[in-house]
């Protein structure tokens, strides 16, 4: 059967599997399969975001996998599974990656801003948002996959399309008109499963065993006094570059470099001499090591550039907000106007209406949402709007240049102007502030990925109402697992620091420093009568109980959590996982701290708006970088990401984008060899996304994340066996300690680089 290309209408187009042939699809099989892979990459998903506020599109690797499975199963006299249950088992397993992102850029706020994060609360606003993302999007199918087909190309979606067709069973390709023995295109999932095995042993040997130092670096002295480089040595890290290409991470790793060898040696040159604290900063900048001045002042620049970089791209995308709108509110007044063939079926307006009136019921009357009925009437204006824009630019520019972060930052702007004009202005306020954004964020994000998902369908001839009860179900799966999961990695982190702390200076050896004035102490009757025991790793040492007390000021010690015992006098300051400061913890352990950014960047808006306590010359420093990069045609929003993250962070993505970059251009070189045309960029990058490199890294990814996750989670039950590990390695290990320690914590990490080169460039052989 003859495909049709992308210029042809709608009403010509015929989808691979046509709308009268009738195929196993929304079976058991294939939707408990797309949930259990939708939370394992969700989960590998959040500790991305976590890390360094980047995730990657989920569906190709689960397509993959499912794909793998069922013939698998085959081999044990099971029945192979159609390209429509495959279809249905990546659409279920999609949901969890855009609903890791939506959590991870927005809960780990609520620590920052001073607050428990509530197992209640994450979980309820994961499911919330989810749910809205997929039910408002369902009424913009037609106006969008089906209406806009040819125009809108939904890169991910489209290459998902391709995936599927090339390891359709035989049943499948019969029933689209193919020939038994006519041979598809060879897929081999033998590129992600040895991956995922390279990431998961490669982590556990780092983190765990700590075989080698994780960010091999150097810290300079003069005449660049304060600079310093270093790098991840994380397959993660590398794969993430690889996906997203040499432009992103180079991008991104300019930001680094800015901030480590231009602004911090700055800072240091003017700061040095001073004999008087300079504000946000809590001790002289002589004193001042390169991590401490960037957490005192660079990550203000970095927020202002990330704000102004997340508005100005929701700027330019307002032309196609307003045409997504108008395309959205023209079919909700003509929706019944379907075919009525399978390929034309979504669920009922009626489902879908009283779906989101269920939600919004849901939003105000939860407690731990602190919601109220501004609160709920913002989350569904912003919410229609963003999950339009969404769906709409994930058609246009695909899903990872799609500027969720944009329209989160406009929500939580709009939302704490709004607070602000009427008085709302108290830290209660805080939460529900949050919550709107939250949910509008996860909403956004996960309607641009049921947006690829349709697409994906309707160019294998998929049923859309079974589409959209898979999505469904595997956010419902997905949103349940990732609260808790989320706890555990802060958890698995905290560490109750005393008033004279632990701290790791320069050099590497330790020093006792105090954490907070000694005699620090609050008024028991200003707190709630909340009492907590030392939890995570640190339980083990201390099995008293304590009351809770929220600083929200320095005076005295740093804001932030603390336990204080019946006298009110503070015994610990409660130094989270997630965008902690102290990375050992009293024993002399070392401890994995996520910097969460763009969690970080909300709190700061939330805050500075609300409390006007922002140091807003260093963030309007950050909004002047971001519109001299615009200026100069750079993307903004991806340098100022790398000048908030740690330079290290950055390194190991720009490696990847070489690679990416050096694999593309040998796939060039080898279609035209061939005969084949140039390939445009846009054909070069959807080539690449499907080919092995891109499967070896999505291993290296999701083995990597989970390793990472499970040693999180083990922290708390083995904490003295990983102690034991750490200091026998400290010992014996050149790659730990010694004068060739940095230089021998690269070799394995050029090792999985080098694969990732050969790999590759297998597949630009074969590509051609």
């Amino acid at each position: 059967m003859a495909q049709s290309s992308p210029s042809q209408s709608p009403s010509k187009f015929q989808p691979y599997i046509p709308a009268g042939a009738q195929l196993p699809e929304f079976t058991f099989r294939s939707v408990l399969v797309g949930t259990l892979l939708g939370i394992v990459f969700g989960a590998s998903s959040l500790y991305l975001v976590l890390k360094v506020g980047l995730t990657v599109s989920a569906s190709i690797p689960v397509a993959v996998i499912s794909l793998t499975f069922f013939k698998l199963l085959k081999r044990f006299g099971f029945k192979d599974a159609s390209i429509l249950e495959n279809n249905i088992a990546q659409t279920a397993g999609s949901a969890g990656e855009s609903i890791a992102f939506g959590v991870g850029v927005t809960m780990p706020a609520i620590l920052i801003l001073g607050f428990d994060l509530e197992i209640g609360r994450v979980m309820l606003v994961s499911i919330l948002g989810g749910l809205l993302g997929i039910l408002m999007m369902i009424p913009l199918r037609r106006a969008l996959i089906d209406k806009q087909h040819g125009i809108l190309k939904y890169p991910e979606g489209t290459a998902c399309a391709e995936v599927l067709k090339a390891g359709a069973s035989d049943e499948s390709r019969e029933a689209a008109g193919l020939a038994k023995d006519d041979k598809a295109q060879g897929l081999s999932a033998g590129a992600i499963t040895a991956g995922f095995g390279i990431g998961l042993v490669y982590k556990l040997c780092m983190s765990l065993f700590t075989l080698w130092k994780e960010s091999p670096g150097k810290v300079f002295g003069a005449p660049l006094k304060g600079g310093s480089v270093g790098i991840d040595v994380a397959p993660e890290l590398l794969g993430v570059g690889y996906i997203i290409g040499l432009r992103i991470g180079a991008v991104m790793c300019a930001g680094g470099v800015l901030a480590y060898l231009v602004l911090i040696p700055l800072i240091q040159f003017f700061g040095e001499g001073l004999t008087t604290v300079l504000s946000p900063g809590q001790k002289l900048i002589s004193e001042m090591d390169p991590d401490e001045i960037r957490g005192a002042y660079i990550l203000y620049i970095g927020a202002g550039a990330v704000a102004a970089g997340g508005i100005i791209s929701l700027v330019r995308s307002l032309p196609l907000l307003w045409s997504g709108l108008k395309s959205g509110l023209a079919d909700l007044r003509g929706t019944g106007g379907g075919t009525g063939a399978r390929t034309d079926r979504d669920l009922p307006i009626g489902f879908v209406l009283i779906g989101i009136l269920t939600l919004m019921a849901a939003i105000l009357l939860a407690p731990t949402l602190h919601m109220n009925l501004l609160g709920a009437i913002l989350i569904v204006v912003f919410g229609f709007v963003f999950v339009t824009v969404s769906s709409r630019l994930t058609g246009e520019i695909g899903s990872s240049s799609n500027p969720i972060s944009g329209m989160t930052v406009a929500t939580l702007l709009l939302t704490c102007l709004a607070f602000l004009a009427i008085g709302w202005t108290g830290n209660a306020y805080y939460v529900t502030a949050l919550s709107v954004g939250a949910v509008v964020c996860i909403a956004a994000s996960n309607g641009g990925t049921t947006s690829q998902d349709l697409k994906t369908g309707f160019l294998v001839g998929g049923t859309p109402r079974l589409q959209q009860m898979a999505i469904l179900i595997g956010a419902g799966a997905s949103a349940i697992v990732l609260g808790p999961i989320l706890l555990a990695l802060n958890e698995s982190g905290t560490v109750y620091v005393p008033q004279t702390a632990l701290v790791m200076k320069e050099d590497g050896t330790t020093s006792k420093e105090e954490a907070f004035k000694a005699g620090l102490a609050v008024d028991l009757t200003t707190i709630p009568e909340v009492r907590e025991k030392l939890v995570g790793p640190d339980s083990g040492r201390d099995s008293g109980t304590y009351r809770v007390w929220f600083k929200a000021d320095d005076v005295g010690g740093p804001a932030g959590k603390y336990l204080v015992d019946d006298a009110g006098k503070a015994v610990y300051l409660s130094d989270p996982g997630i965008n902690g400061n102290h990375t050992l913890r009293a024993d002399g352990s070392e401890v994995t701290k996520f910097s969460a950014p763009k969690a970080t960047l909300m709190s700061y808006i939330i805050k500075g708006i609300l409390n006007q306590e922002l140091p807003w010359a260093l963030v309007l420093l950050g909004v002047m970088i971001a519109l001299v990069l615009e200026l100069a045609g750079v993307p903004s929003l991806a340098f100022a990401v790398g000048v908030y993250l740690p330079l290290s962070a950055s390194t190991p993505i720009l490696v990847g984008g070489l690679v990416r970059h050096l694999v593309d251009r040998r796939t060039a070189r080898n279609l035209v060899a061939a005969g084949r045309p140039a390939p445009t960029d846009e054909e070069l990058a959807a080539e690449g996304d499907k080919s092995p490199g891109v499967l070896l890294s999505s291993g290296y990814i999701a083995g990597s994340a989970l390793a990472g996750i499970g040693i999180a989670i083990a922290a708390g039950f083995f904490l003295n066996g990983m102690n034991a590990m750490q200091a026998w390695s400290a010992e014996h290990s050149p790659a730990m300690t010694g004068e060739w320690a940095q230089i021998l914590s690269l070799i394995p990490f050029a090792l999985i680089t080098a694969l990732l080169v050969r790999v590759g460039l297998k597949g630009a052989r074969q590509a051609a």
